[in-house]
């Protein structure tokens, strides 16, 4: 692996050029990553070298291309080398601009996201004894149906045997039996609320209405109109005239006399005895 230390500068020689901008280059010709050892395009021969130093940045001493070179000659050096280079630019900024040309350039296949977002196994559905929901009448005597139809554990007959689940909606739609009543009862009461409160917010309606038809002058004059009442009629609210005394006074007054013997007669006998 490339040692990722800077190299050491060992001469403050220099080309004598003025300082290489990195702003002033292609974004491609150079690499300044954090965690990757710098390097540049050289100028002048443009082959990648590295850059040394940690303060005083310079492209490293290098010879030209043995291609070019005829037998027996003598490397040269490139005339870019001890090269001081300034890093003007934002790396961070760089760096990710980098990153998306890098992903852009990338095929379609080879593509991955940054952060793998795997999708979780959905997990099988609850059974339709656990499933917890308004239970009615209805939907407990069709689950319980349902569960017979294509449970094999259940066995009909005389002797009926469930399943586990097939217990759990037997129970559920006797326990939906025995509430019926009560919930019947509740509905019809809430009815009744309900009705009565649509007659009482109707109610000042209807009394105008009947005021508007059967009200004014014939309900004013009723109301002021005084009949003289006959000697032995009462009010109405009392209902008919009855009589306090008896109509054979003497009569009455035998029959409660023989009475009174009576009872005299059994007070004393438990006494005598």
């Amino acid at each position: 692996m490339p040692r990722k230390r800077p190299g050491r500068v060992r001469t403050r020689n220099t080309n004598r050029r003025s300082a290489l901008l990195l702003s002033s280059m292609s974004p491609q010709d150079y690499n300044v990553r954090p965690t990757e050892v710098k390097s540049i395009a050289c100028p002048d021969c443009r082959t990648w070298r590295r850059i040394i130093g940690e303060t005083t940045l310079k492209i490293r001493p290098h010879g030209l291309d043995r291609g070019k070179l005829k037998e027996g000659e003598k490397r040269p050096l490139c005339p870019g080398s001890d090269q001081l280079v300034v890093i003007d630019i934002n790396v961070r900024s760089w760096q990710a601009r980098q990153n998306r040309l890098l992903r852009d350039a990338m095929p379609q296949d080879n593509r991955r996201a940054a952060q793998q977002f795997y999708k979780p196994v959905p997990a099988p559905a609850a059974p339709v004894s656990r499933i917890k929901a308004e239970v009615t009448l209805e939907t407990a005597r069709q689950s319980y149906l349902a569960h017979r139809q294509g449970c094999t554990g259940c066995v009909g007959g005389e002797n009926r045997r469930h399943c586990t689940d097939g217990a759990i909606l037997a129970r559920r739609y006797v326990l939906a039996l025995n509430q019926e009543p009560a919930r019947r009862e509740a509905r019809e009461q809430l009815e009744r609320q309900e009705q009565r409160a649509v007659r009482q917010r109707s109610a000042p309606a209807v009394r105008r209405s009947q005021w508007a038809k059967h009200g004014g002058e014939d309900v004013e004059r009723a109301n002021n109109l005084c009949t003289a009442r006959t000697s032995g009629s009462v009010s109405e609210f009392r209902g008919p005239d009855l009589p306090m005394l008896p109509q054979d006074v003497e009569a009455h007054d035998r029959r409660q006399t023989e009475l009174g013997r009576q009872y005299a007669r059994k007070a004393l006998a438990p006494s005598a005895i």
